[in-house]
């Protein structure tokens, strides 16, 4: 039989329709793996009983944020880093592989799961931050997370500081890898988006050799919700998002979830 490692992202399982999609999720082999790029949901005990369900039916689940898990409100007990490192112990619990486990190995190609997040670099040449901000601001293109994730950690520190800890993770890698990102690593995938402005929040310059340094056979991301493959530098990038039920009409009909890899 042929095992595979799917992949999927921003299941945003608050909506019905998409919860009950996910649960007519399977697995086509016992064998099969499955990727979550991120945005399952926004409370802690949706994210973990949606993770710890697909756990029961895929031989392997691999995790990695996306913005909508850090979401939080002041009323919450976990928020910021806080938040990240209770998914984190939470998910580990139930058997889902996290961004700070070792990294697990499909088919002979090292599948690595990366928390990069995001620090506004994603914006016109010779622009500020702040004045990019501001542009979005006016161009009412802002995202929830200035209300929902800034106000508890200051994001670009965090940014750099996970970047850095990726690089040297993944410099001690050898063979071939699969990389796995809820945010693009590279700014070409935001260059379809009708609001430029919102490439603020979606990724980081610095990520931008992750690729080529080290061996990728190709890069997963979501958070577009523009299912698309594109090639930058000869390497496959992968939007796997399901995307919010009022968005999957005019998305581009693609399988869902996509097989990343195959072994026999």
């Amino acid at each position: 039989m042929t095992r595979t490692l799917w992949s999927v992202s921003d299941l945003h399982v608050t909506w019905p329709a998409n919860r009950e999609r996910i649960e007519r999720l399977r697995p086509a082999d016992p064998g099969d793996w499955l990727i979550v790029a991120g945005d399952v949901a926004e409370r802690i005990d949706v994210v973990v009983d949606t993770l710890a369900r697909l756990r029961r039916r895929f031989a392997r689940v691999i995790w990695t944020p996306g913005n909508h898990e850090l979401f939080a409100r002041s009323t919450d007990r976990f928020k910021g880093r806080e938040r990240y490192l209770r998914l984190v112990e939470l998910l580990r619990e139930v058997g889902v592989d996290t961004p700070e486990d070792d990294f697990p190995v499909f088919g002979g190609v090292t599948v690595v799961p990366l928390f990069t997040l995001y620090d506004y670099s994603f914006r016109p040449p010779g622009t500020s931050v702040a004045e990019a901000l501001l542009r979005a601001r006016e161009a009412r293109a802002m995202l929830d997370d200035e209300l929902l994730i800034a106000p508890y950690v200051d994001i670009p520190t965090w940014c750099a500081e996970r970047v850095a800890y990726s690089r040297e993770r993944l410099a001690a890698l050898g063979g071939p890898t699969l990389l796995v990102n809820h945010w693009p690593l590279v700014v070409e995938p935001t260059l379809r988006m009708a609001k430029q402005e919102m490439a603020l929040w979606c990724g980081t310059t610095a990520t931008r050799n992750f690729t080529t340094d080290h061996h990728a056979i190709g890069a997963i991301h979501g958070h577009l919700h523009m299912p698309e493959e594109i090639r930058v530098d000869g390497v496959p990038h992968f939007d796997v998002s399901l995307g919010y039920p009022f968005e999957q009409e005019r998305m581009p009909r693609r399988a869902w979830p996509l097989p990343a890899l195959q072994i026999l």
